[in-house]
């Protein structure tokens, strides 16, 4: 199957959130922060949200799409030229509360333990990226991030994310990030790591 890559609509948002949520499935950092129960439900919602909320109005939404015209890749790009502002942060933290369940208090020791990996720096932020675990290994990864990382060395500014995988770190360096930071989340076995490209 061929696939083009282009910044998407709203009309996608539903789409892009089940291929978050069918990528991050089985990741650490979601197990350990989102309720098992009903997880990919909630998954889904969690990812749709980020997408309608905050990616489309604040960012780029990027994916890769199939002939059918539905993402098998999805990557959520936030630049600093247009901050999210804090009353939608405050309803995308409430929801998000909502959705983690009984994950929620580790949800926020998670992040309070990764802040100081945040700088105040201007940077592009990778919000979030994910391939649909049927089209993993074809190497939409990369390609739904090549048109973020080219706006930003455009614009002259860092791209930076975080990621709890060893897997995803070698992912990552192979686009040119590099480690910068890491934290041990308490009472798990995750090791967040802040890379920048």
């Amino acid at each position: 199957m061929e696939f083009e890559v282009r910044r998407i609509g709203p009309e996608l948002t539903a789409e892009a959130a089940a291929v978050l949520a069918d990528a991050f499935d089985d990741y650490p950092w979601t197990a350990w922060t989102v309720a098992a129960d009903r997880h990919r439900e909630r998954l889904e919602a969690m990812f749709a949200q980020t997408v309608d909320a905050v990616g489309l109005p604040y960012g780029d939404v990027w994916a890769a799409l199939g002939s059918d015209g539905r993402p098998a890749a999805v990557a959520v790009w936030l630049r600093p030229d247009r901050p999210v502002p804090d009353e939608v942060w405050a309803g995308v933290a409430a929801r998000g509360a909502e959705l983690a369940g009984d994950r929620h208090p580790a949800m926020l020791a998670a992040d309070a333990t990764c802040a100081p990996l945040r700088s105040a720096e201007p940077a592009v932020l990778l919000a979030t990226v994910g391939v649909r675990r049927a089209d993993q290994g074809r190497g939409l990864g990369g390609r739904v991030l090549r048109p973020g990382l080219a706006e930003a060395d455009r614009a002259r500014l860092p791209t930076v994310l975080e990621t709890s995988s060893a897997q995803n770190v070698r992912f990552y360096q192979r686009l040119g990030f590099a480690v910068t930071g890491q934290v041990q989340v308490p009472d798990t076995d995750l090791e967040p790591d802040r890379d920048r490209h």
